[in-house]
């Protein structure tokens, strides 16, 4: 624990620190403050039967940061700067352009992140004006007329671009990525809600079952802890040249290949795919005509978040985008080609199409870990619900996921800080 909080209090001990730490701190309150502005029109009570009733809106509340089940001004929260940057990620690889224009370092980053910017208010409009049908018809949101939805749509997409800029200004002022950290203080926010509901609960009956789920809790951090520091080390080892009277390399290194090699993006993915049906029928299930209505209900069934077929289909989802995501992220032909480049060799094996042929298997065979690991957590809140049966303190594999992968990258950020100061104090 205490190689843990270390960090923590040398850090407050920096004054350059301190006031990072209370920079973000700062943002957190101002963000917090703004989940409970909300959006004119809206029936609150009915909003919150819905969201405890449909588990899909609630794993996307997720990385909202709590302010969809409010309806807050900021109800669309990151989601559209997350799938902006998505998008932009898949394009930089499919047109060359944009994959020059991320090899220019620092001023191909600011491009880039520029066009992310561009394309979060189209998305934006489109989320916003998607969410208030589905909204109107579960007779949540009030008819409104041209004018007013219009200046809804401007608030939600006004919302969503001020969060994002809080969220820059944290990662450019602050400790830490600002995006991660704003979604990571959504989550903990809206955990003593969720102590307080279970606590009101628990009676002799229920005592064991959220005993056990506490237990499994504290099995699931350290699983996610273990498989996020989890690496493949290939060793690399370097060719020995004279130059002149000297002679350079010779020495080895090693390719660390993380087993979770795309993080929680592929749960991304798959929330927004495993979504559509959802929606789909809800439009359907209201239909006049009698046909669409049956299909419309036929879906809903097939698609029940509590159903054996949504949990596989879901499951299957976060595997398959998994190794997408690794795929596009991670190329092996080009390593082999910088390794090769620099006179580098993994020991028995032969430089150039050997070498990738290599990568590829090895990152093949760690990435199923990977995979495995995040479609179990993507369905963790239906098994915790149905060995437990606590329903109340589920806030979700991916929510655990977010948060603990949070806290390490924010120690590791605050650790590589201090250990430039210390360089500092001998230069």
């Amino acid at each position: 624990m205490n190689s843990i909080l270390d960090p923590i209090v040398k850090s407050f001990q920096a004054p350059d620190l301190r006031r990072k730490i209370l920079f973000t701190f700062g943002i957190f309150l101002v963000f917090r403050l703004f989940v409970f502005i909300p959006v004119p029109g809206v029936q609150r009570e009915a909003l919150s039967s819905f969201f405890q009733q449909n588990q899909l809106l609630s794993l996307l509340d997720i990385f909202s940061g709590g302010t969809l089940a409010n309806f807050s001004i900021m109800a669309l929260g990151l989601n559209p700067y997350i799938n902006a940057s998505i998008i932009l990620q898949l394009a930089t690889v499919v047109f060359p352009k944009l994959e020059e224009l991320s090899k220019e370092g620092e001023f191909g980053r600011q491009k880039i992140n520029q066009y992310t910017r561009f394309l979060t208010i189209p998305i934006a409009v489109a989320q916003s004006i998607g969410i208030y049908v589905l909204l109107r018809n579960q007779n949540i949101f009030n008819e409104l007329s041209i004018v007013s939805l219009v200046a809804v749509v401007a608030t939600l997409v006004a919302g969503s671009l001020l969060l994002m800029w809080l969220g820059e200004l944290i990662s450019e002022y602050g400790i830490g990525n600002g995006i991660s950290l704003l979604i990571f203080a959504g989550i903990v926010g809206r955990l003593p809600v969720s102590l307080l509901q279970t606590a009101s609960v628990i009676n002799q009956e229920t005592i064991f079952q959220t005993l056990v789920f506490v237990v499994m809790a504290i099995g699931v951090i350290a699983a996610i802890v273990f498989v996020n520091e989890g690496t493949r080390q290939i060793r690399i080892q370097y060719a020995r040249r004279v130059q002149g009277r000297k002679m350079y390399g010779g020495n080895s290194t090693y390719l660390p290949l993380r087993v979770n090699q795309a993080g929680v993006i592929p749960i991304i993915f798959a929330v927004s795919l495993i979504l559509l049906p959802g929606f789909l029928s809800n439009f359907l299930a209201q239909a006049s005509n009698p046909t669409l209505a049956s299909i419309g209900q036929d879906i809903s069934g097939l698609f029940n978040p509590e159903g054996v077929f949504y949990n596989i289909f879901y499951f299957l989802l976060v595997v398959a985008f998994t190794y997408f995501y690794t795929a596009v992220t991670f190329n092996p032909e080009k390593i082999s080609t910088e390794i090769k480049k620099y006179g580098g060799f993994i020991p028995g094996i032969r430089p150039g199409s050997p070498t990738k042929d290599y990568l590829s298997y090895v990152l093949t065979r760690i990435t199923l870990a990977g995979a495995t690991f995040l479609g179990i957590i993507a369905i963790l809140p239906s098994i915790a619900n149905a060995v437990t049966g606590v329903g109340t303190l589920v806030i979700g594999g991916t929510g655990l996921l977010i948060v603990v992968s949070v806290v390490l990258e924010t120690t590791k950020k605050l650790e590589s800080q201090l250990v430039m100061r210390n360089y500092d104090k001998y230069i």
